[in-house]
């Protein structure tokens, strides 16, 4: 599917910006930059809007999930906005019984750990979210409306990232009812009950995979896939009981693809970047890269240079400041910024980021420092 000739990417706007043209494996004139979690909790400015609006309730209003979005563009000057939301915004979305608790996370009305709660869990139809996701349609609108005019020193307007969780994470909040610090309910259905696990996986990544078509379809010009617990599983298991699950919900962005003219007049078409990230995934990386992604983000625990080497030449990384670091004193926080920046010249192309999310009690200043490095010792 062609995207509309509106969509940032088929307009011209983002489609050579650093970012995307990092994910496309090119090297722009310096090395981009955005964080995990940049929007959040670390900002002033996002504390005092969300003052008694609860997290599922801030995600689902377009003109707040918007201005979150915007917030950490307009201070930091990061090469890319990523769109503020929730992995479980699309259950909430469906009817699934979830809420967000405060210093807690994802908590659902009951587990999802055996074959009859599986059934009545995908007894609801993914494709409802069509019929919901105005919101999130509106907000990534009205987001790029504004990063449409926002140059940060590339030349081009500011992309934004659509963001979705991946099918194993979803399932392993779903599985437990809430947070687990094993997964251990996930991976006792995994291998207890491989049909119900197969159905379930399936069902998640026919959702989140909806969810993220959903933002690329309103403007998003890339793509990120996030397996916050992948870490827990063994290469086996991911490969056979996972990675099917994840390339499932990617389907639904490999298909878009937008219209591009050279200097020639010649048009081609390029395909809506993808990035894949999981936290303690370092034995994964080049089976997370084999679901049929751009790039592959990595934590902080894998220097990059030695991610080339469990990935494979090739392909472009992202990634991977410790966040621990954004409290260390200047100096050492340079000289590891610099490093990252050493080691991510090993592969074809680099996006700067941490290595996981900011930390809320992040100084803010040290962020937009940490991005003026990036900018001038990248280039």
């Amino acid at each position: 599917m062609i995207l509309s000739a509106q969509h940032p990417l088929s307009a011209g706007l983002t489609g050579d910006s650093r970012l995307v043209r990092a994910y496309r494996g090119e090297r722009a004139d310096t090395t981009p930059v955005w964080f995990m979690r940049q929007a959040g909790r670390s900002l002033p400015e996002y504390r005092d809007l969300r003052v008694g609006t609860r997290m599922l309730d801030a995600c689902l209003d377009p003109a707040m999930a918007s201005e979150i979005t915007l917030q950490p563009v307009r201070r930091h000057k990061v090469d890319a906005g990523i769109f503020f939301s929730d992995i479980v915004v699309p259950l909430k979305l469906v009817g699934v019984d979830v809420e967000i608790q405060p210093g807690r996370g994802p908590v659902f009305g009951r587990g999802y750990a055996d074959a009859a709660g599986v059934a009545e869990l995908t007894a609801i139809d993914p494709a409802r979210l069509d019929e919901t996701s105005a919101p999130i349609t509106e907000a990534v609108q009205r987001t790029i409306a504004e990063l449409n005019t926002t140059d940060n020193g590339s030349g081009t307007a500011t992309p934004l990232i659509g963001f979705a969780g991946a099918p194993f994470t979803l399932a392993a909040y779903l599985a437990e009812g809430g947070p687990s610090k094993d997964h251990l309910a996930a991976r006792t259905l995994m291998h207890a009950d491989p049909g119900a696990w197969r159905a379930l996986m399936e069902w998640t990544a026919e959702l989140t995979g909806r969810f993220l078509r959903t933002q690329v379809l309103a403007g998003a010009s890339a793509a990120q896939l996030f397996d916050s617990w992948a870490g827990a599983l063994s290469l086996a298991d991911y490969e056979t009981h996972v990675a099917p699950a994840s390339a499932k919900a990617l389907a639904h962005v490999h298909d878009l693809s937008y219209e591009v003219t050279d200097a020639a007049g010649t048009r081609s078409t390029r395909d809506v970047p993808v990035v894949h990230f999981g936290v303690g995934t370092g034995e994964l990386l080049g089976a997370m890269h084999g679901i049929g992604v751009d790039a592959v983000g990595v934590d902080y625990r894998v220097p990059l240079d030695v991610a080339v080497a469990r990935i494979g030449e090739g392909v472009p990384l992202q990634g991977n400041l410790d966040p621990a670091l954004l409290a260390a004193p200047w100096p050492v926080l340079e000289a590891a910024v610099r490093d990252v920046l050493r080691r991510g010249t090993a592969a074809p192309a680099h996006v700067f980021n941490l290595g996981h999310g900011v930390p809320p009690e992040t100084d803010p200043t040290v962020l937009t420092r940490v991005v003026e490095l990036v900018h001038e010792a990248g280039a």
